[in-house]
């Protein structure tokens, strides 16, 4: 069975690599981006791929949709440091059939391993146990915003630049500028140093 990986971290490429060499007739792909991903994905067809949702100059639920538009029978696992039932529930509805967070336990991710490749879903006992005990409030507006919109947010707190942010997506200045005032318009805030706060508050929660 042929595995993908994409994450742009060395580190965790290399512990997944060695993780899954554990287990039989596995033959392991790594990827660092998703400029890349989607060519060694046609070459290579793999059994399923596991992917992280902060991807250099990308956004891994954004790379999710454009696999499953080449080929909707993909098998992905969103494999990330993201563990808000949030981000769970964004990616089971973007195509996902596994989400596992980098601080659960490696026989965890063996575990949504094999269940992914018999065609069955997995989520991290505690990530479906966070899910089970009661999703955010309807009400919080973060749940309206838009793949990209999330990966603006995101981008913003970590200090990009509208121009910057605009150049990792190949797009243009203004429709990000036009996507931070839609941001502000949906989040109930003035300004961009507000949507860079509230940015880092959820990344840090």
């Amino acid at each position: 069975m042929k595995i993908l990986v994409i994450d742009d971290h060395v580190v965790v490429r290399e512990g997944v690599q060695r993780l899954l060499a554990t287990l039989p007739n596995i033959e392991v792909i790594v990827v660092e981006d998703a400029r890349d991903a989607l060519t060694v994905y046609r070459k290579s067809l793999p059994s399923l791929v596991i992917l992280d949702i902060n991807l250099d100059g990308s956004s891994g639920l954004e790379f999710l949709q454009r696999l499953l538009v080449y080929d909707k029978s993909a098998r992905i696992i969103m494999f990330t440091m993201h563990a808000e039932p949030s981000y769970v529930a964004r990616a089971i509805r973007a195509g996902a059939m596994g989400y596992v967070s980098k601080s659960s336990p490696a026989d965890e991710l063996i575990e949504a391993v094999n269940k992914v490749a018999a065609g069955e879903r997995y989520i991290a006992r505690a990530l479906a146990n966070s899910l089970a005990s009661g999703p955010n409030p309807p009400e919080d507006p973060y749940h309206s915003l838009s793949n990209r919109e999330v990966e603006i947010l995101r981008l913003l707190g970590e200090g990009k630049s509208v121009a910057q942010i605009a150049a990792t997506f190949g797009i243009a200045y203004k429709t990000v500028a036009n996507s931070c005032t839609t941001l502000k318009t949906k989040l109930g805030l003035q300004r961009t140093a507000d949507l860079i706060r509230l940015s880092i508050e959820r990344r840090d929660r």
